[in-house]
């Protein structure tokens, strides 16, 4: 499972460059300098993606805590994230756009990222838990 935890922040250290990247350019092309949701993608990625990952990798090593159940987690942590992920590139879109959007288009872009958001947390309290009771 190391090695799994290890590919996972590879993937998504690369995502978070891209995305940073993504960001700087599309906004420079765009000529747009203000506030933009598209800016919080690298950091969510490098630090929920590639972070979180590195960091069960060296926990696996030490509590070997990862079973089937935690194999589903991981992939519903991974299915939060990205959809979070989603919104924020939405939100980031339609501001670098200027876009005027509805009250209920606003309310659904963020009961997106809202629904990635709480996924995640979700997930990553219950990886906690298992890792907490394998160190008993």
């Amino acid at each position: 499972m190391s090695k799994r935890y290890a590919n996972l922040a590879l993937v998504y250290a690369i995502a978070a460059m891209v995305f940073g990247v993504f960001y700087r350019e599309y906004t420079k092309f765009s000529h747009f300098s203000g506030k933009t949701n598209l800016s919080v993608m690298h950091t969510h990625y490098f630090l929920l993606g590639m972070f979180f990952f590195l960091m069960l990798m060296v926990i696996e090593k030490v509590f070997a805590f990862s079973d089937k159940s935690v194999g589903k987690t991981v992939f519903v942590y991974q299915v939060g994230l990205n959809i979070t992920g989603i919104g924020f590139l939405i939100r980031g879109l339609t501001q670098v756009w200027g876009t005027q959007l509805s009250r209920g288009m606003d309310a659904s872009i963020s009961g997106i990222a809202g629904i990635g958001h709480i996924l995640t947390g979700v997930s990553m309290a219950l990886i906690l838990l298992k890792i907490k009771k394998q160190a008993e």
